[in-house]
């Protein structure tokens, strides 16, 4: 088992070279602690037949994986985040989970992902290509982001054989059982998952695949302001009207979604403290808006406050003055100019 700490490198550099290192062993993105010269982080890193095993301790930081990081080139690959110890609030697909010690949720490389941790903590991530874990979960990123609760189902089992096959790695599981016991884990992974969402509505499955994939390029083109569902329906080789169809399997118009998820992305990025420094309308152009009064009227429409009022209240203001402020839920602003991505439907 591969093992790297953050502290056998000095302060100064220690941020970037774990950075660096992370990207290199795990996957790129973006990693930013909350004490850059003290920060504290471990990884220890196994394979178990076809799956990479990676068990990470850190101290109060955060990933981020963006559009940027993502290579369409690279094989996609989808990642079990189980909560070891502490809490951490990952976010994909427009979910937002907290997990507590037990829980897990599933996490798509090929789509942009957040994880949070605000304390002391260790998350055991279990990495599975695509082809194998599509073998046992049909359409992963259906719940890609929706998090398993330890007290419900199966998840508590998932989880005790996960952390004993982590440990079994650690003293030495012979080669010739990983594959094996591999297996007998992403059985136990899908019938934990069947247990929880199969009760759901699904549709055929060519739709349902179709619906994966329009979502997954909607998702890493999210900040795109001339991301349209005509231009979605062009890049896939469908029409408008086939495009609506595949979209209503998700119970969501396309525009509709494209919208929601673009307001998300804001209010997390409005409510996040790092983010205090930048003025609202900076972050609403660059999730792909390209009207600041029609922002502000869609966000109060969807949070039932103002984007300042949602700042304010979730206390990741600064004593910057916003730049358009005077005009963000302001019930005299001027008229909403129509947004390219999510005016209409096609």
């Amino acid at each position: 088992m591969e093992t790297y700490r953050a502290s056998n490198h000095p302060g100064r550099t220690r941020s970037a070279t774990w950075t660096e290192l992370y990207c290199s062993r795990v996957e790129p993105a973006d990693i930013t602690p909350a004490a850059r010269y003290t920060f504290e982080s471990e990884l220890r890193i196994a394979t178990l037949g076809p799956i990479r095993v990676v068990r990470m301790a850190c101290s109060h930081s955060s990933i981020d994986r963006t559009a940027r990081h993502i290579d369409s080139r690279s094989a996609r690959s989808f990642t079990v985040m189980l909560q070891v110890r502490g809490t951490g609030l990952f976010a994909q697909y427009g979910h937002e989970s907290l997990l507590r010690t037990g829980d897990f949720s599933l996490c798509d490389s090929a789509a942009p992902h957040s994880y949070r941790v605000d304390e002391e903590s260790e998350v055991l991530m279990l990495r599975i290509p695509e082809n194998i874990l599509s073998e046992y979960l049909p359409s992963p990123e259906n719940v890609c982001g929706r998090h398993l609760v330890t007290s419900h189902g199966l998840t508590s089992a998932v989880t005790a054989l996960a952390l004993s096959l982590c440990d079994r790695l650690e003293g030495g599981l012979p080669a010739e059982f990983c594959a094996r016991v591999a297996r007998h884990l992403m059985e136990l992974l899908a019938t934990a998952y069947a247990f929880e969402f199969d009760s759901q509505p699904a549709g055929p499955s060519v739709i349902s695949g179709r619906h994966a994939q329009v979502k997954l390029y909607i998702e890493q083109h999210l900040r795109d302001p001339h991301l349209t569902p005509s231009m979605i329906a062009s890049r896939h080789k469908l029409s408008t009207r086939y495009l609506r169809m595949v979209f209503a399997v998700g119970g969501e118009t396309i525009s509709a979604y494209i919208l929601r998820r673009r307001l998300e992305e804001c209010a997390r990025q409005i409510s996040d403290p790092r983010w205090r420094g930048h003025s609202i309308s900076e972050i609403a152009y660059a999730w792909g808006f390209n009207s600041t009064s029609h922002f502000a009227r869609t966000f109060r429409m969807r949070f039932k406050s103002s984007p300042r009022d949602h700042r304010r209240l979730t206390g990741a203001h600064g004593p910057q003055v916003d730049d358009f402020d005077s005009g963000v839920g302001s019930e005299t602003a001027a008229a909403p100019v129509a947004l390219n991505a999510a005016s209409c439907d096609p």
